[in-house]
């Protein structure tokens, strides 16, 4: 696998981090497909309407890419949602639509990404978020699904070693993109008060004030050029800073901290 020229799938490739990912393979000499919904329409850059949550779709995708171009070079799994509320008025449905996504889009798109990998190598990427580090109140499900992505990732870097094919996955903090405006909230419930309303208009106002979404994918690139990429990193000093805390405080502390950061 030569450095340019590579055959690369990205998917939630039509808005936000995806997006600018796909840009920045694209104007370095890489091959890429969006796989997403929808159609960015962007110059240069192929897209294939895929589902994640739907295995025949994503099998399907990752069959014609390898007909077309015989293997991948680096897949980045970046399709993803947000639910937030309170977890006892999130419906089973919302909930294992955030697991989906999030979650079994990865498996499903990793199961398909590997054999086209494993006779020459590559690199799987994944979009997590620091809220794998800390649970955060009111986007349990959210943060559940990002806690999964994290352990999935540690475990491939393991498995997929012997192949030669590096995982690693970034743990971005607030990033203004429209992830935030589709982001699925629960019904409201009186026994909360105005808790939850508070806490996520804090989180968005966060979000929609964050770095732009051009710096992670830079890191995404730059992390698929590595022999060897840290398995989990995350951008930005107050992220980095964050993380390291996850590292040494008392789970208890850590998570006194949380709370008083978004229970309002």
């Amino acid at each position: 696998m030569t450095d340019t020229g590579r055959i690369v799938a990205v998917t939630g490739a039509s808005s936000g981090i995806g997006l600018a990912a796909a840009r920045l393979f694209r104007d370095r000499g890489d091959k890429v497909y969006c796989l997403s919904r929808t159609d960015p329409k962007e110059p240069g850059i192929t897209f294939i309407h895929t589902d994640v949550t739907d295995e025949a779709s994503v099998n399907a995708v990752f069959g014609a890419i390898g007909k077309a171009e015989g293997r991948i070079d680096v897949l980045l799994s970046n399709a993803g949602i947000g639910v937030s509320g309170a977890a006892e008025c999130t419906t089973m449905q919302d909930a294992k639509r955030q697991l989906d996504v999030n979650f079994f889009g990865l498996h499903a798109c990793v199961r398909a990404a590997v054999p086209l990998m494993r006779a020459h190598g590559g690199t799987i990427l994944a979009t997590s978020s620091v809220a794998a580090v800390f649970a955060i109140p009111f986007q349990a499900f959210y943060s559940a699904s990002k806690f999964a992505v994290n352990a999935l990732v540690l475990a491939l870097a393991n498995e997929l070693k012997p192949f030669n094919i590096r995982v690693a996955a970034i743990m971005p903090g607030d990033v203004k993109t429209g992830f935030t405006g589709a982001r699925v909230k629960a019904a409201r419930d009186d026994n909360y008060g105005q808790s939850v309303e508070k806490s996520v208009a804090v989180m968005e106002h966060d979000e929609q004030n964050g770095m732009g979404p051009e710096m992670i994918a830079k890191r995404f690139v730059a992390l698929s050029l590595k022999k060897h990429p840290k398995v989990l990193s995350t951008v930005g000093l107050q992220y980095k800073f964050f993380c390291f805390l996850g590292k040494v405080l008392p789970i208890r502390l850590q998570n006194f901290i949380v709370g008083k950061m978004y229970i309002k």
